[in-house]
């Protein structure tokens, strides 16, 4: 099983980002996915969860409004669409599915690589 996190970058303060995250070795049609986000010294935090059909999603208060997961089961891939970046949403982004779930209380199952968002001011 591979998940593979694709679409950061550098951008500035208010800028956009689109995240994407491309599901191999198994489909997770019927799982739930997410978005979590490291950054150096910290312990990786949760940023948002979908579940399997997309009719739910979860979020970190700290992007609620700003940030929009989705995903598409044909694909087999999830997005995280990124609005107004902040500084503080510099981090290592990881993609992340299976496993249990109640609202933002996320434990995966597997993890993709993370990818680097860099918000400069």
């Amino acid at each position: 099983v591979q998940l593979q996190a694709s679409g950061g970058g550098l951008v500035q303060v208010g800028g956009s980002l689109r995240l994407s995250c491309a599901a191999s070795g198994r489909t997770f049609s019927s799982a739930a996915m997410g978005w979590f986000r490291q950054t150096p010294g910290k312990e990786r935090e949760f940023v948002a969860a979908i579940i399997w059909s997309g009719a739910s999603t979860y979020y970190d208060d700290s992007v609620k409004g700003r940030f929009t997961i989705s995903r598409d089961n044909a694909k087999n891939t999830l997005y995280l669409q990124m609005n107004s970046l902040k500084p503080e949403d510099t981090a290592v982004y990881y993609c992340a599915a299976g496993g249990t779930y109640y609202r933002t209380n996320y434990i995966p199952n597997y993890w993709g690589q993370g990818t680097q968002v860099t918000v400069s001011s």
